[in-house]
């Protein structure tokens, strides 16, 4: 019996079950499905960012010892504000929601939840502070109350999402976030509203600008 020489399926099969080669494939496929997972994340930091920049310097100008170049009415800079935090938790729930979508397995579940959290944490935070002052909590301590624990959490959210995705991008934001609700109230008000604009604004968009490059960048 003569030798045969090994046919072109052979040579498939070898590489098929090349371990380097399995492994490349395995973390270009994980690496497709993490930029799925994360392409929604830039927008919710933006949209946030935006929200604080802006939102908490309507509320900055609306004191009488705030914005010494203008001022806006009260009722004016608090319904922004309101419309604002409402548009960006709509825009979070979504996006959450929708972050896990089209992944096999339990990715569904975590997304889910994680999406849902922010309206249910945000109503709860605001009852509870339309209680404190219905109580007879001053305007300026209510102030530093809902300037504070939105950002508070904010971050407790972001630190959520970086144990569910494994995010450090996550994890130090929210960090940063919490850091500037505990804080700023320090300062007093109206200041802590500047400074929750500049500081919470400012690491949202900074955030969202460099997590929007980064998957920019693995197209």
């Amino acid at each position: 019996m003569t030798p045969t020489e090994p046919s072109a399926s052979d040579a498939d099969d070898a590489l098929d079950l090349d371990p380097a080669a399995i492994l490349a494939t395995i973390e270009r496929q994980q690496r497709d499905v993490d930029a799925a997972m994360m392409r929604g994340l830039p927008v919710i930091y933006l949209v946030w960012g935006a929200g604080y920049l802006v939102g908490y310097l309507m509320l900055w100008s609306a004191w009488a010892e705030g914005n010494p170049w203008f001022t806006v009415p009260v009722p004016v800079a608090a319904s922004v504000f309101a419309a604002i935090v409402v548009a960006a938790s709509v825009v979070s729930t979504v996006i959450g929601i929708r972050l896990g979508r089209g992944v096999s397995g339990r990715s569904d579940f975590p997304s889910t939840v994680y999406g849902i959290s922010w309206p249910i944490l945000g109503a709860a935070f605001v009852a509870l502070g339309s209680a404190m002052i219905q109580h007879g909590l001053p305007a300026g301590l209510s102030s530093l109350y809902f300037t504070s624990v939105f950002s508070i959490m904010t971050g407790a959210m972001y630190l959520a999402g970086a144990a569910i995705w494994h995010s450090r991008g996550q994890l130090v934001l929210g960090v940063i976030m919490i850091a500037a609700g505990a804080v700023t109230p320090f300062a007093g008000t109206p200041l802590n509203l500047l400074l929750m604009a500049l500081i919470g604004g400012g690491a949202l968009l900074v955030t969202g600008v460099i997590a929007a490059a980064r998957l920019w960048g693995r197209r």
